[in-house]
């Protein structure tokens, strides 16, 4: 026998609800021509909101993968929450010489070259991404100040309740008995006392 030995491949499915089924992840994955023994597909139902490394199932896969494993997933989802975090589980399977194969990008092994250059665009992406979310929300801001939105909680006093709590600190009274009087938080009354300050 020689000592050439199979690359184990294992899969990763993951549905968002208890209601979805991983079924045509699955198929997707035989179709693609990975034999997958039934006891190395992992399989959970998380969102894909939580971090690779904080899905249990996920995170027991990694403790079963050994330098030369296969990994196989349909998505780029179920590596990640965001291109960052799929970045991150790339790089850490890649560092125990495991390869991850993605479907959706036409089955490239990520760990690759070619996978490399697919996962920096990919990256690319996300920032560019996080970036024009950020100019959108600046802008929003500043367009809604401009029209003369407030922003912040309402103030939980009116402004006549206001100055007479101003009117009863001048004539001694303490921040807690003002604070009961006008059914408010002790807090309400020093920001009104440091405002005018």
């Amino acid at each position: 026998m020689s000592g050439f030995q199979m690359s184990r491949v294992f899969a990763y499915c993951r549905v968002s609800t208890a209601d979805q089924t991983t079924e045509n992840q699955r198929r997707e994955i035989e179709s693609a021509g990975f034999a997958i023994d039934r006891r190395r597909v992992i399989e959970e139902a998380i969102s894909g909101s939580v971090a690779a490394n904080e899905r249990p199932g996920f995170a027991k896969l990694l403790d079963r993968l050994e330098p030369g494993d296969v990994l196989v997933v349909t998505k780029l989802d179920r590596l990640g929450r965001n291109a960052m975090d799929v970045r991150a589980t790339v790089e850490q399977l890649a560092g125990v010489d495991v390869r991850v194969h993605c479907l959706a990008l036409g089955g490239v092994d990520l760990t690759s070259a070619a996978g490399r250059m697919t996962m920096q665009v990919i990256s690319a992406v996300a920032e560019f991404e996080r970036d024009l979310l950020i100019e959108r929300t600046q802008s929003g801001l500043r367009r809604a100040k401009a029209e003369g939105k407030v922003f912040g909680r309402p103030s939980a006093l009116s402004a006549e309740e206001r100055q007479a709590v101003l009117g009863r600190l001048d004539a001694g009274a303490s921040v807690a008995a003002l604070a009961k009087e006008f059914a408010t938080s002790r807090q309400t009354i020093m920001r009104i006392r440091s405002a005018r300050a």
